[in-house]
């Protein structure tokens, strides 16, 4: 057992509120009084339908979702998702607006090319997906099938702060990184998913929030297991669900609820990030990568002056109990990643020890 606090910071699979991490482990082995852990229990079981009940009554809760919009729980990450979409989604002969700010947006324009012409309604490679740029200069094509985004970019460090209006144009949006770190018009939107393991609980769950009545574009050709309606028909049991990641992302539910909804979070959130900004930009060995107008508030990105130096600040900071700083494999640098569940504490930490390394090596 550490001896010390540890704060993991990072990208995903990610920390999780230690009051659901202690419930979890008392209740792994006998959920609830059944005598039996809820990873054994059938999700046919009363009991875990139960579970699934409130995990969704208390996200339509937290994220103010009407009942124009079905919540569901899925499976194959966000990358299934990028293929979902289009196939449920896409229209004949209508092309599909995607705005290109990383990685996976990357990914997801490739899988829908699969279903349609897609046209790029903003392109991030010349600034090499520092920045998100003006959302306003968005030409919103009035017959495209859909606009898609992604909120928050983990490996550049950028998020949406605001989000475009496209008026009859279905909205889409990739929230896995910042979903419920903040409040958003959920009204606004026709599709939301999220990969669970940044902020509402651990890999293998997928949260989607989708319109009603854009299910009824789905093809009759589509395959069963890749079509919204059959989730939602069976009530995200079509087969056997991922029954302990759901269970999870339920706890987390109701801890955010504790803490005093979206509103309190993104708050909080606020008060990291600036924290850790204001010592980055305050030094002269740290250096922030993304646009400052379009910094992420849950994935930090930083440079310092040489990779030597990088090298040995994520390994003393591990040595410290500060883990997780190394940046993506694709981009290197520093990252640290701050979703929901770390604590204050934690950011207060990374500080202090990047101020005292920036003394040691200046």
């Amino acid at each position: 057992m550490a001896t010390q606090p540890v704060y993991n910071f990072s990208a995903g699979p990610a920390v999780l509120p230690k009051p659901v991490m202690e419930q979890v482990q008392a209740e792994f082995v006998d959920f609830r009084g059944s005598g039996y852990g809820l990873v054994e229990s059938s999700h046919r079981s009363p009991q875990f339908q139960a579970v699934v009940d409130e995990a969704v009554a208390d996200i339509r809760k937290l994220m103010d979702i009407t009942d124009k919009y079905e919540v569901l729980f899925l499976q194959g990450g966000a990358s299934t998702q990028f293929a979902m979409v289009p196939m449920n989604l896409a229209l004949p002969g209508q092309k599909m607006q995607y705005a290109d700010t990383g990685a996976w947006t990357s990914k997801a324009i490739k899988e829908a090319k699969l279903f349609g012409d897609v046209e790029a309604i903003y392109d991030g490679k010349a600034s090499e997906y520092t920045a998100i740029g003006d959302i306003a200069e968005w030409e919103v094509d009035p017959e495209a099938a859909y606009v898609y985004l992604c909120s928050n970019n983990t490996i550049h460090g950028t998020e949406f702060h605001e989000f475009p209006l496209t008026g009859d144009v279905p909205l889409v949006a990739d929230m896995s990184s910042d979903i419920m770190s903040r409040p958003v018009n959920v009204d606004d939107f026709a599709l939301i998913f999220a990969g669970a393991q940044k902020n509402l609980g651990p890999a293998g769950v997928t949260l989607v929030i989708v319109r009603k009545d854009v299910l009824a574009r789905t093809g009759d050709k589509i395959p069963t297991m890749f079509k919204y309606g059959t989730h939602v028909d069976k009530g995200s049991m079509f087969n056997t669900p991922p029954t302990f990641a759901i269970y999870m992302v339920g706890l987390v539910a109701k801890w955010i609820l504790k803490q005093g909804g979206l509103d309190a979070i993104e708050a909080m959130n606020s008060e990291k990030s600036e924290m850790l900004y204001e010592c980055i930009d305050s030094s002269q060995i740290y250096v922030g990568t993304a646009a400052a107008a379009d910094r992420s508030r849950m994935n930090i990105t930083f440079r310092l002056t040489t990779d030597e130096l990088e090298a040995a600040f994520v390994k003393e900071a591990a040595a410290e109990g500060l883990v997780g700083l190394k940046g993506h494999r694709s981009v290197g640098g520093c990252r640290a990643s701050i979703y929901n569940a770390m604590p204050l504490d934690g950011v207060e930490s990374l500080v202090a020890f990047m101020r005292d390394f920036e003394r040691k090596n200046s």
